[in-house]
């Protein structure tokens, strides 16, 4: 049994504020010196950055497609370790589920999962007592779930909140704060800049955080979200652990230095992915794509997660002296696994601009965006999976790459072309992974990086690909 004080901040649907809050809430009780965690349902790596830069730790992802529902209270335990509160901030409205499946990954199934009291965001800009229908509606809909109060948006005035509080009071649903429309203003940097305005640094994401901080103290009553949050039960969980799950380190007489692209606040991949490699018997080190100009002293092998963002083609583009060495680094047979954009910073070319030139492919940016999960079937053996193996995992681009695949392409699935690239011992895709769901590619990865190149390696080949 694990004890760990915790909410969920949900919505009717998109759109109500609770991002905004959730960053404000974990802020506001981190400047009265609280230990708080926070945690995103889903895939969505840009709001686990900022709940992460406003509670001092690591913001972590759940997501019951990528990593299995069995391990999310285990993980929220691991991450919220220590914590007095941990924050799990909603997709959606709180019964949507983007898979079509709510009663398994919806906000709502997660929470009752996670034994968790729900707090409804409602914008009331443009309701009155019918807000407490709406509510009362979102109550009764699941007997199973916990609602255990609101919070109030887009309030007119006073006497508009007191008549919501009124009608509220009538169904016997408690109101946590109230705030007007101009308390919660559009002070987060541009969803474009992806998570770097949180994990790099950014003067403007820190304002942000604090200015949604002081919005929450002065709105929200924080010690009755408290004491909603310490009457959640014991979790009937022990917390994950990479050592657990992987075992006995890979054996090496030295740690072998795996580069892990970030910025000085944090990585471009889950804060999983380190853990595990490090529980692997790697040594991690972070490195900036767009400032640092080498690879790490000994580096054998490198990792660029899916939360590389787009927008930075021209700042990837001018570092050329680290595109040299990422693409001698592959050339050699190190190992290197690319996600996201970070499968088109190795290809020749984005939008005009040479990137690495480790795989002879074209990338050009769309108006669309493609995202979705994918239930993928490894197309070639390779440093992240067997050859047949299936994996589920997570697309969210609007680049496209030509070719889409190589001749050896990373991934299969059911309605799609084959798509990625393993060429030596690269393995290059969109699709975007949640090693805690996998935690066997920590160990392939580090395995492929004690191991000498195969003699074939370091010769030209016949995929396409400059040698």
């Amino acid at each position: 049994m694990t004890v760990v004080p915790r909410l969920v901040f949900s919505a009717p649907s998109s759109g109500h504020g609770k991002n905004a809050l959730a960053i404000g809430l974990l802020a506001a009780l981190r400047d009265r010196d609280l230990r708080v965690a926070g945690f995103k349902l889903g895939p969505d790596q840009v709001d686990a950055a900022y709940l992460g830069l406003a509670s001092g730790r690591p913001g972590r992802s759940l997501d019951p497609r990528l990593v299995g529902a069995d391990r999310l209270a285990p993980l929220l335990a691991h991450g919220a370790a220590g914590a007095e509160l941990a924050l799990v901030q909603g997709s959606m409205g709180l019964y949507d589920s983007v898979t079509g499946h709510p009663e398994r990954d919806s906000t709502a199934a997660v929470a009752t999962a996670l034994r968790s009291p729900v707090v409804l965001v409602v914008d009331v800009a443009a309701m009155g007592q019918s807000a407490a229908a709406l509510v009362h509606g979102f109550r009764s809909f699941d007997e199973q779930l916990w609602l255990g109060g609101v919070i109030l948006t887009r309030v007119a005035s006073s006497r508009h909140e007191a008549m919501l509080r009124e009608a509220l009071d009538d169904i016997n649903v408690p109101v946590y704060g109230a705030l007007r429309r101009q308390d919660l203003p559009p002070v987060l940097p541009s969803r474009r800049l992806g998570v770097l305005p949180a994990i790099g640094g950014s003067a403007e994401g820190e304002r942000a955080v604090r200015r949604l901080g002081e919005a929450v103290a002065a709105t929200v009553d924080l010690d009755r979200l408290l004491g909603l949050a310490r009457s959640a039960p014991p979790l009937p969980t022990t917390a994950w652990s990479p050592q657990d799950v992987l075992g006995t380190p890979v054996a090496a007489a030295t740690r072998p230095v795996v580069a892990l692209a970030g910025a000085p606040g944090g990585s471009f991949s889950p804060p999983e992915t380190a853990e595990l490699l490090r529980a692997a018997g790697a040594e991690v080190i972070t490195i900036d794509p767009l400032r640092d100009e080498a690879l790490p002293a000994g580096t054998r092998a490198l990792v660029v997660g899916g939360g590389l963002p787009e927008a930075y083609a021209e700042q990837l583009s001018a570092n050329r002296k680290l595109c040299i060495a990422v693409a001698e680094l592959a050339r050699t047979g190190r190992p290197v696994i690319a996600e996201g954009a970070g499968l088109l910073w190795l290809a020749r070319e984005l939008d005009g601009l040479p990137m690495c030139g480790v795989l002879d492919a074209v990338g050009a940016t769309r108006d669309g965006l493609v995202v979705g999960y994918r239930e993928a079937t490894a197309a070639t053996e390779s440093v992240v999976a067997a050859q047949g193996a299936v994996l589920v995992g997570h697309k969210e681009h609007r680049a496209v790459l030509t070719p889409r695949a190589g001749q050896r392409a990373a991934w299969t699935w059911s309605g799609g072309a084959p798509e990625g690239f393993v060429w030596r011992n690269v393995h290059a895709s969109q699709l975007a992974l949640h090693w805690a769901g996998y935690p066997e590619i920590a160990t392939r990865l580090v395995t492929a990086a004690l191991g000498e190149p195969a003699p074939e390696a370091v010769h030209a080949d016949s995929d396409g690909v400059p040698a």
